[in-house]
C-alpha cells in the first residue's frame, strides 16, 4: 500500500527519485501509464498491472468502447524500474500529458503512485477537499 506526499525535483534527464519506503513494492518492476480522468502518471507495480490489465480485459464493454480503452491504457504504457539512487525516466509522452516540469509530486494513492505537476496536484487537492464530505455522506 502506497501512501503519502512528497516532492521531488525532476533532474535534466527527466528522472524522477520514488520514495525509499514505495521501492520495496517495485523491485518486480513496474508500469507508468497515463492517469484516467486526471492529467498525472499513474504508477503500478507490475502485479497490480496485471490485474488492472486482467479486469480490463474481462469487462464486458462493447466492442469499440473497450478497444478504445485498451488502446488509452496499454498504449501510453511503459514498462520502468528504478536505478541505483532510487529514480524513474519518466517517459516524454508521459510527462507532457500530466505537464510536469522541474518539480513532480509523487502522492501514494493506495495501490498505485500517482505523479502530478505542482499545478495540477494544488486543483486535485483543492477539489477533493471540496466534494470531501459529499463523498462521505454518499456512504462511499
Amino acid at each position: 500500500m502506497f501512501n503519502g506526499e512528497y516532492q521531488y525535483k525532476v533532474d535534466e534527464k527527466g528522472r524522477v527519485p520514488l520514495p525509499p519506503k514505495f521501492r520495496r513494492e517495485l523491485r518486480e518492476g513496474m508500469v507508468l501509464t497515463r492517469g484516467l480522468g486526471e492529467k498525472c502518471i499513474a504508477v503500478y507495480p507490475a502485479r497490480e498491472w496485471k490485474r488492472v490489465s486482467d479486469k480490463l480485459a474481462e469487462t464486458p464493454l462493447t466492442g469499440a468502447k473497450l478497444r478504445r480503452l485498451t488502446r488509452l491504457t496499454h498504449g501510453s504504457a511503459f514498462d520502468a524500474s528504478y536505478d541505483g539512487q532510487g529514480r524513474i525516466k519518466l517517459p516524454d509522452a508521459l510527462r507532457t500529458y500530466a505537464g510536469i516540469g522541474d518539480t513532480a509530486i509523487v502522492v501514494g494513492a493506495n495501490a498505485r503512485i500517482e505523479l502530478w505537476s505542482d499545478e495540477g496536484w494544488k486543483t486535485e487537492q483543492a477539489a477533493a477537499e471540496e466534494q470531501a464530505s459529499q463523498i462521505i455522506e454518499s456512504g462511499v
